[in-house]
């Protein structure tokens, strides 16, 4: 069962327990997920089995929707409400819709982003989860994200009781971003602190929410197959190029291939099914991504 697998991830799993229940559940060994949900964030995370797992990278860079919320007042270790509060302030007095608009504008385009400490991105070959557990000091890498949109949804809610104030909003983000970095980042703008309270990705991958099914009906499904998408779903911006029972034997052998076109990328089908990528090279066509089965023949 190769292809691509929309899952709604639930709250209280890590993206790695959907994959180790998936690899039981349907008896596969290659499974592998295209982008970490956080254990408190719900939402689609796609799935590549068997030989679509080398489609990950392409179902990563494709952008992802995200609908939440953030709360100005305090903030905590890990950006999150899963952290311990860090710092506290009582809100003088609530930002009005506009403030807030103003600062959400600052975060929007191509910004530099810092992850959290406790992220999984990697510095000297740790992650950085690590250096925050074990208390050692790190500095942490600056990278380019770009927010699309980043707008309210809701009218801003002031809590009396405690002088906080929580925002719905709702985010479309390149790879690589951090939604909590994103609370925080603007709450700092408006000079308070903040943090992320609620998360869930409506989109992933070309996948929205709706067309995700849950782990309870998978295991319930007598065909779980009828959620797979083909392998090509995650290059939706490649040209696809129908392969002659002639150039089905050399893609197989991982031949060069001269077809007279023109594309810098082509996605090879073959009896209705992706083969390969090929990219275009002084003339011709040379693999760039096989996606073969282990039944056809040895180059």
């Amino acid at each position: 069962m190769d292809g691509i697998l929309p899952i709604y991830k639930p709250r209280g799993m890590t993206s790695t327990d959907v994959v180790s229940q998936l690899r039981r559940q349907l008896h596969m060994r290659r499974v592998g997920h295209s982008g970490t949900l956080d254990p408190n964030v719900d939402g689609v995370l796609p799935i590549a089995l068997g030989i679509a797992t080398k489609a990950v990278p392409a179902l990563m860079t494709a952008g992802k929707i995200y609908i939440g919320e953030m709360t100005f007042g305090f903030a905590t270790t890990t950006e999150d409400l899963d952290g311990e509060v860090v710092e506290q302030v009582a809100l003088e007095r609530p930002f009005s819709r506009t403030e807030i608009e103003a600062a959400m504008a600052q975060m929007t385009g191509d910004i530099i982003q810092i992850p959290p400490m406790f992220s999984a991105v990697k510095v000297n070959g740790r992650r950085l989860y690590d250096y925050a557990r074990a208390g050692d000091p790190v500095e942490r890498p600056k990278r380019p994200v770009t927010i699309y949109t980043f707008k309210i949804t809701d009218e801003p809610v002031w809590h009396e009781a405690t002088k906080t104030q929580t925002v719905r909003f709702e985010a479309s983000v390149s790879k690589g971003t951090y939604i909590r970095t994103l609370a925080v980042d603007t709450g700092r703008v408006l000079g308070v602190p903040a943090v992320m309270s609620d998360l869930t990705r409506i989109q992933s991958g070309g996948f929205g929410i709706g067309q995700t099914v849950s782990l309870e009906q998978l295991a319930d499904s007598d065909d779980p197959s009828q959620w797979v998408q083909p392998i090509e779903f995650a290059y939706p911006d490649l040209p696809q190029y129908q392969l002659t029972e002639a150039q089905w034997e050399d893609v197989q052998h991982g031949r060069f291939l001269r077809i007279g076109r023109t594309e810098p990328q082509l996605l090879l089908m073959y009896a209705g099914q992706m083969k390969a990528i090929y990219r275009s090279q002084s003339g011709h066509y040379q693999p760039e991504t096989m996606f073969l089965s282990n039944q056809g023949p040895k180059a």
